[in-house]
């Protein structure tokens, strides 16, 4: 058994995994790291199963040493996914600063869709991830997340409130709260389907299998044609699937 561990802004995943499928998967804050508090989680994925490895995709490098420190010297072996190990064909002028989760979303999408295909990632950032139909990873796109856009208006403004995310009923806002979900959810969504048509352009493609992930993905992507599939749990499945490649 391996030991997957997503390390994001702001939640980490973390999951076993044999080589054909992920199992056990829990989500805390990334903040865990440094209280501590991800001893216990790391206990309650693993119990007493035996793991052989971690394998670890992160954008936070602080919390990464954390987990390293943490996890070789309970005798794992610890690894990180990165664009030499990934398996990946990479078109890109820096490929080490790709993040790591973007890479593991590839390898999922991959996998399961085949090339071409594009991942949409709805975390504390939104990121596009683009493979184009020779199976080569070839770049994408990076905004602010919905819950950081929504942050942002009510922390830089005197009067705009913390809002709930959710589906507003109308495209008409009866109230401060529900203008602003429509401006959130209806506007995050014209965003998007404007992104991936001039993405499709690009590709010379007017359909492209489109895959979204991440913890806004169902209230974003919801009956929304553009989206072949919703995976939330796509990046770790491209951790299992890289997993089984390092050793």
């Amino acid at each position: 058994m391996n030991l997957l561990i997503d390390i994001g802004n702001t939640h980490t995943d973390m999951a076993l995994a044999t080589s054909r499928r992920v199992s056990r998967t829990v989500r805390f804050p990334t903040e865990d790291w440094y209280s501590k508090k991800y001893e216990g989680h790391i206990s309650g994925v693993t119990g007493k199963t035996q793991v052989q490895q971690a394998l670890c995709s992160s954008v936070v490098p602080s919390a990464t040493q954390k987990a390293k420190t943490f996890l070789t010297g309970s005798g794992l072996r610890f690894n990180l996914l990165t664009c030499n190990n990934c398996g990946l064909k990479i078109d890109y002028p820096r490929p080490k600063t790709i993040g790591a989760d973007r890479l593991a979303n590839a390898i999922g999408a991959i996998d399961e869709f085949g090339t071409p295909v594009i991942v949409v990632d709805f975390g504390t950032a939104v990121t596009f991830d683009i493979i184009n139909n020779k199976g080569v990873y070839v770049g994408g796109v990076i905004a602010p997340g919905l819950s950081a856009m929504t942050d942002y208006l009510h922390e830089k403004t005197a009067l705009l409130p913390q809002i709930e995310l959710r589906n507003p009923r109308r495209l008409i806002g009866k109230s401060t709260e529900e203008a602003m979900q429509i401006g959130a959810i209806h506007g995050y969504r014209a965003m998007i389907q404007g992104l991936l048509k001039q993405i499709c352009e690009s590709l010379k493609s007017t359909s492209v299998p489109t895959v979204a992930t991440g913890g806004c993905a169902k209230l974003v992507c919801r009956n929304a044609p553009e989206f072949t599939a919703i995976r939330p749990r796509l990046t770790l499945s491209g951790l299992r699937l890289a997993s089984n490649r390092i050793n």
